[in-house]
């Protein structure tokens, strides 16, 4: 079942897609790594120039040229179906931000080192700004807030510190930046400004180096992005961004709660100690402290005032998702999504395009046979549907993807079998995945048979048990990508995979060509590992779908027994959960007891191909559980 240009394609896709193939001989897996034969390590190179020539913010010229790009690639690997689904969405962009008159004055400007390969397009990254921020111009007293978390204003609460009509600093990490406005804003503060702290992302230190000479965000730096909490267009919740539809006023949208109320802005590692500089009151925790050279933080309010000042404005955009369809003959109504998002704050080198340029190369493969192995000349002879998904205007909280869903939400709710995404190809080393719990096994099997790309005598799995995090498989229950839709709108059974998980120069201007080539992955290799995970993955080969629900059973029990530990003082009850999950541990094992009574069965392949209803029946029972 579901064999075909799915088998192939997701046997050569790249970072992204796990499509459950049956796995090559052993030597084929080492010749991935020692031959261009498969996937071409300067061809992935070749492509992310490409793309990350210029800044591409959703919306922009640019970006739709790195659209066109993509679709150029798709048709000259005959993707015949390769075609472009636009949208007009709600997007936000900078118009002013006036210079305040105080002792003070920030640029807010992001600088280009000498000798900086992008100057010449320097002057095309947008100012500093947060996606759909509100507009305004708020004056207050400083407080420092740490990280901006709930328990963070609990400490500053039982410290006695007033936030009422403050301007919180905030660090980034621990939360999203859309939430720590959020809490700032049900503190009582009139507006946010959120900084890089050098503790946690310019390497710390006095003799500290950074971009160009080293990996760290320089003190200039500045991390860009969205501060909308919810998915998709927000002025079309729930129905998809086509001409002609029906549309939320600003105001309407406000009240949703989905945007931020007051204004916020993000700033750099050294504007942000200058203003700490300016705060007293209170010694902050030494947990809240920055590196041993940074000046004592504080935590206020003031003597330190701010005047923080944005004019933002909304903008219909089309924004343009580039789909490419291969069919097969056989079950044209089944099919498996591989997807990654196209659109950067900047220049997007990591975050995206490191995963664009594996899916364009594994485009290429698919219809270049004589680069595939002797095994796979004839995997695209049956199969059902593969499409290769390149989504726009993720940054701005993962809109291509869900107008996408919501315009096809029927369709897709009962055809596609799985959706494997890569956000990001490459951070750096060490492979991390998530994924909903049937496909557990399958991802650590799939490790199993792929040579670790930093280390030539072991495999993917041994590194990624030797790691600490050994072999943990996260969850896909937040919206931190364009998985979110097809999990939690529709029930698609999903897996996310990366190289490597933060990096110090997220969402700003230093994430570009040079970065990757420097510091994320010198030689390309790992991106092409993304390539023999994908080959080890057996989903699309199989005559019954490799899903593994007792896995999922386990999963949940695991959970809900951490639940009723924090409730056992409560006087809740959760038998009625453990009894639902009993029902589907005895459902999974049932359906497993059928296959292999199947598989048992003399000469059953033949007999159930004849009869083809039934095995669609078993596998439409698997893949409709999520």
């Amino acid at each position: 079942m579901f064999k075909t240009a799915i088998t192939c394609l997701l046997a050569i896709a790249t970072s992204f897609f796990f499509l459950l193939l049956s796995p090559p001989p052993k030597s084929f897996y080492h010749s991935l790594y020692i031959s261009s034969s498969l996937s071409d390590n300067v061809s992935i190179s070749h492509h992310l120039k490409i793309l990350t020539r210029r800044p591409h913010v959703a919306g922009s010229e640019a970006n739709a040229e790195a659209a066109a790009y993509v679709l150029s690639v798709f048709t000259s690997c005959c993707i015949i179906k390769a075609h472009i689904a636009s949208y007009g969405v709600s997007l936000t962009y900078p118009v002013s931000r006036p210079p305040p008159e105080p002792p003070i004055t920030f640029s807010l400007r992001k600088e280009v080192y000498e000798g900086d390969p992008y100057a010449d397009v320097a002057d095309q990254v947008l100012p500093t700004f947060h996606g759909y921020a509100r507009s305004g111009t708020v004056t207050g007293p400083v407080v420092y807030v740490n990280y901006g978390r709930v328990e963070d204003y609990l400490t500053l609460k039982e410290m006695g510190v007033n936030l009422t009509g403050s301007i919180v600093l905030a660090r980034y990490g621990q939360i999203y930046r859309g939430d720590i406005v959020h809490n700032a804003f049900e503190a009582g503060a009139a507006g946010a400004l959120i900084f890089t702290d050098r503790k946690d992302y310019g390497g710390g230190g006095s003799d500290a180096k950074w971009f160009p000479d080293d990996k760290w965000m320089p003190p200039s730096g500045v991390q860009v992005g969205s501060v909308y909490d919810g998915a998709g267009d927000p002025t079309t919740p729930g129905w998809a961004s086509v001409e002609g539809c029906e549309r939320l006023s600003n105001e309407e949208v406000e009240k949703a709660g989905n945007v931020p109320l007051i204004p916020s802005l993000p700033i750099s590692a050294k504007d942000g100690e200058t203003i700490i500089g300016s705060i007293e009151g209170h010694m902050a925790h030494e947990d809240w402290q920055g590196d041993e050279y940074s000046p004592i933080y504080k935590v206020g309010p003031g003597p330190g005032v701010v005047n923080l000042s944005y004019t933002g404005e909304y903008v219909i955009a089309t924004i343009q998702n580039v789909i490419g369809i291969i069919t097969g003959p056989e079950e044209p109504d089944r099919f498996v999504i591989l997807g990654n998002h196209r659109d950067a704050w900047t220049f997007g080198a990591v975050d995206p395009n490191s995963a664009t340029a594996a899916l364009l190369e594994a485009s290429s493969l698919l219809y270049l046979p004589y680069r595939l192995p002797k095994d796979w000349k004839n995997c695209r002879k049956k199969g059902g549907i593969l499409a290769l998904c390149n989504w726009d205007a993720e940054e701005y909280r993962l809109i291509g993807s869900t107008e996408w869903v919501e315009e096809n939400r029927e369709m897709l709710a009962w055809r596609v079998v799985a959706y494997l995404n890569v956000d990001t190809a490459v951070y750096g080393p060490g492979f991390q995945a998530s994924a909903t719990p049937q496909l557990d096994e399958l991802l650590k099997q799939a490790a199993q048979q792929v040579q670790d790309p930093d280390n030539s005598s072991q495999t993917i799995y041994d590194a990624w048990v030797g790691s600490s995090n050994f072999a943990v498989i996260e969850r896909l229950g937040g919206g931190g990508s364009d998985y979110a839709a097809f999990v939690q709108h529709i029930g698609v059974p999903a897996a996310d995979i990366s190289f490597g998980t933060g990096y110090p120069v997220y969402h700003s201007m230093y994430d570009n060509f040079v970065w990757m080539e420097k510091f994320g992955d010198p030689m390309f290799q790992r991106h092409v590992a993304v390539f023999g995970v994908l080959l080890a993955l057996r989903l699309a080969d199989e005559e019954f779908l490799p899903f593994n629900y007792l896995s999922y059973a386990f999963e949940l029990q695991k959970s809900a027994k951490d639940l009723e530990n924090e409730v056992s003082d409560k006087g809740i009850s959760l038998l009625p959960l453990f009894k639902s999950i009993e029902e589907l541990a005895k459902a999974a094992t049932k359906i497993d007891n059928e296959k292999k009574a199947i598989e048992n069965t003399k000469g059953w392949a033949s007999t159930w191909k004849k009869d083809h209803s039934k095995l669609r029946e078993l596998n439409d029972r698997l893949m409709m559980a999520e």
